[in-house]
């Protein structure tokens, strides 16, 4: 029996995982390791908008993953399958409905020679998204770790 944390203000949850719900959690927690939901983006590196894609590429990763692994990832709400969705549902979804329009209707006032990353970083919500992408990679992490214990990872 696993004591888990949760992210997003989600709290805790004492879950038993079988094997399905370890297999789910280990390709959900190689995938999330992998990406900038997690690991840190260097201030000079990458654009906001490769961020964006990339945790919205999240979404369909998980709903694949819990697909294929089928309703035994959803055996009560103390399982992957509803952990998985309400991370999705109540911890990405606020930031990628909050910082998709805005950075979208920013990116189409952009003039013509200047590059994207000079144009996102003149953007006056620059500092203010970044700020809110560490906050929510914190809370991913909260996240990734929950998946490896889950998956029974060291």
């Amino acid at each position: 029996r696993l004591s888990l944390n949760l992210p997003f203000g989600l709290g805790g949850i004492d879950s038993e995982p079988d094997e399905v719900q370890e297999k789910a959690a280990w390709t959900l927690y190689v995938e999330l390791m992998t990406r900038t939901a997690v690991q840190p983006l260097d201030e000079e590196e990458g654009l906001l908008r490769e961020v964006l894609k990339s945790l919205y590429s999240l979404f369909e990763l998980t709903r694949n993953v819990l697909r294929d692994a089928g309703p035994g990832v959803a055996k009560g709400p103390n399982s992957l399958g509803p952990v998985a969705i309400d991370v999705l549902n109540k911890g990405l979804r606020p930031f990628m409905a909050k910082w998709h329009p805005r950075l979208s209707a920013y990116e189409a006032k952009s003039p013509e020679g200047v590059s994207p990353v000079e144009h996102e970083h003149k953007w006056g919500y620059y500092q203010e998204m970044r700020q809110e992408l560490e906050d929510m990679q914190a809370q991913m992490r909260i996240y990734a770790d929950a998946l490896a214990k889950i998956a029974g990872a060291k």
